[in-house]
């Protein structure tokens, strides 16, 4: 992401709302001129909730290196949690779109009641991949040595088409709210 802009202040935050130092991953909040006051349209409760102090967040994760860097995870709202350990789908989908078979691709949480979620990913095939076991064994073994473990998908799923808006942007809780139906997320 670079280094913030002369007049505003970005800083990353553990849950409890304390400062983290550089390499360590929460949410990042940013301060701006009271003329940029961010807000909500029409909801005031999901503003206020936004902000800590004079800090507010649109909900996105990362991290400062050592020479002040801003590097983003994902959002908080699409991060997984496996047994304790955060999960970013960004950095899952990353390594999965460089996969030949792959044409696009969907990564989110799904209800695992000894895990807590599970990592499921969705997969369009490129042109000419027919979707199938073949594929998905093929799939997963590319992740060899490019994934560690427990960030590989736990179960892979093929889809003709990954509902996008016209102008890209993936639906990605589409994908994700039948598995999550009657369900409280964890996070």
């Amino acid at each position: 992401m670079g280094r913030a802009w002369p007049e505003i202040e970005v800083i990353v935050v553990d849950s409890e709302g304390a400062e983290l130092p550089p390499g360590h991953s929460g949410t990042i909040y940013m301060k701006m001129p009271e003329r940029f006051r961010f807000r909500y349209h029409k909801d005031d409760r999901k503003t206020a909730d936004a902000y800590l102090g004079e800090f507010f967040t649109v909900g996105d994760v990362g991290y400062f290196n050592e020479e002040g860097y801003l590097f983003l995870n994902d959002r908080a709202r699409d991060m997984i949690i496996v047994e304790s350990v955060n999960v970013y789908p960004a950095e899952i989908e990353a390594v999965l779109h460089q996969c030949p078979l792959v044409g696009d691709v969907a990564v989110f949480g799904v209800p695992d009641e000894d895990l807590g979620e599970s990592i499921k990913a969705v997969v369009e095939p490129a042109p000419g991949v027919e979707a199938g076991e073949a594929a998905r064994r093929d799939i997963l073994d590319f992740l060899d040595g490019r994934l560690a473990k427990q960030r590989r998908p736990h179960s892979l799923d093929f889809i003709a088409e990954l509902p996008r808006d016209p102008s890209g942007k993936l639906y990605k809780r589409r994908l994700r709210d039948p598995y999550w139906e009657g369900r409280a997320r964890r996070i």
